[in-house]
């Protein structure tokens, strides 16, 4: 039975498919053809949880005390955590009673901090390109969102002269997100300054997203933009123990920063969940207490699968900047080609997957996003399909 009398929530309406969505029934449909598919675009790490870890959730599965529902802003135990981790990382301190709160994994909570905080018609700023959840989540709030274009000329960065007056003066919230998601472009300490000084001056809601904390290469350290004197006061900034701790199916983040922001998103989620399973923030607490070594070996292995992939693409003719955190190369298209039909191509010529560029805001047309989530022979056999193909930089396979 159809039901076509029944139509869904206007708000629906503003969202186009989940490019990841589609990517998945592309795959799907590859698979079935028995294509040998090298997925390398969702942001989703490969490897084994640690395994002191997922022993710390078998312990906290086993404990009866951890079956009932959770309380809604997280056990005090996991909250201590995050503020002790969030201190002994970037010399913050929190009060873990109401500074810091346990999400459903950071997406869930930036799309529901939008609900609590963005009214329909109200003013916010989303940089393009961006992680698609700092511009879907403000869409569904009825928001009337403005793009700030990020450029390769000015390193991916917000320059806050794009930015008008006029229009910074109406905007009550601004999205940003660094080390960056698709470009791994990093910021310097001093335009975290000039953030806070510039949401300060027009009085704008700072929401930040530093999911890569952990996935800094080369020596460079990531800023918290709690960091910032006075950023606490117009700002929260979200985690996520998907990427660093290969988390990301066990979904455990959390946001910190203001009490008063944090305490209207804990007001909506009262209303909408439960909160993370005990057992499972006994998980996160261990993993946020790993000794250095384990982060240390991550950020090893991605940095050389980074070195492997980007000295591979330039026998090709693609020159791609070597990020300094995150675990993507954000890689030029052919020219000629847009980035939909070039991972369209890619897919169908090579059984690789990316994803295009343009699933990040229209800022992304022109660029592919290659996580750097395979094995280094995988990433080769990548590059050498690519040599099959004749997918080079400067030609593409002329009967596409």
């Amino acid at each position: 039975m159809t039901l076509d009398w029944l139509k869904p929530a206007e708000r629906l309406g503003s969202l186009p498919p989940y490019v990841f969505a589609r990517l998945d029934e592309l795959k799907a449909n590859a698979q079935a053809q028995g294509v040998d598919l090298i997925d390398l675009g969702m942001g989703n790490p490969g490897g084994p949880t640690p395994q002191p870890v997922i022993e710390a959730a078998l312990g906290a599965i086993q404990d009866e005390r951890n079956h009932g529902y959770p309380p809604f802003e997280g056990t005090a135990s996991f909250r201590r955590a995050i503020t002790s981790w969030y201190h002994r990382r970037y010399g913050v301190k929190l009060d873990p009673d109401g500074e810091a709160l346990p999400l459903m994994g950071s997406k869930e909570g930036l799309g529901h901090l939008a609900m609590a905080y963005i009214n329909p018609g109200d003013v916010v700023l989303v940089p393009t390109p961006a992680y698609p959840a700092h511009f879907r989540g403000p869409a569904i709030a009825g928001a009337d969102i403005h793009t700030i274009l990020l450029r390769a000329e000015n390193n991916w960065l917000i320059d806050f002269d794009d930015i008008p007056t006029d229009l910074a003066k109406k905007a009550k919230v601004l999205f940003f997100n660094y080390p960056n998601n698709p470009t791994g472009a990093v910021a310097p300490k001093s335009f975290f300054e000039e953030m806070v000084a510039f949401a300060q001056q027009h009085q704008i809601l700072l929401i930040h997203d530093l999911c890569y904390a952990e996935l800094a290469f080369d020596g460079y350290q990531p800023t918290s933009l709690l960091e910032i004197p006075g950023a606490k006061d117009i700002s929260v900034e979200f985690h996520t123990l998907s990427k660093t701790y290969n988390m990301a199916g066990w979904r455990v983040g959390f946001v910190v920063g203001n009490r008063h922001v944090i305490q209207g998103l804990r007001t909506l989620k009262t209303n909408l969940d439960y909160g993370i399973f005990s057992a499972l923030q006994k998980a996160a607490e261990a993993a946020l207490q790993l000794p250095d070594h384990f982060l240390t070996e991550v950020q090893q292995r991605y940095s050389s699968r980074r070195d492997f992939l980007i000295k591979a693409l330039a026998t090709l003719g693609w020159q791609v900047d070597k990020p300094s955190a995150a675990m993507y190369l954000w890689v030029a298209c052919p020219p000629g080609i847009g980035a939909a039909d070039f991972a369209f191509l890619l897919l169908q010529k090579t059984g690789i997957v990316v994803t295009p560029g343009t699933a990040f805001g229209e800022g992304g047309e022109g660029y592919i996003r290659i996580s750097l989530i395979a094995e280094c022979d995988r990433l080769a056999e990548a590059v050498e399909r690519l040599k099959t193909a004749n997918i080079r930089y400067d030609s593409v396979p002329s009967h596409f």
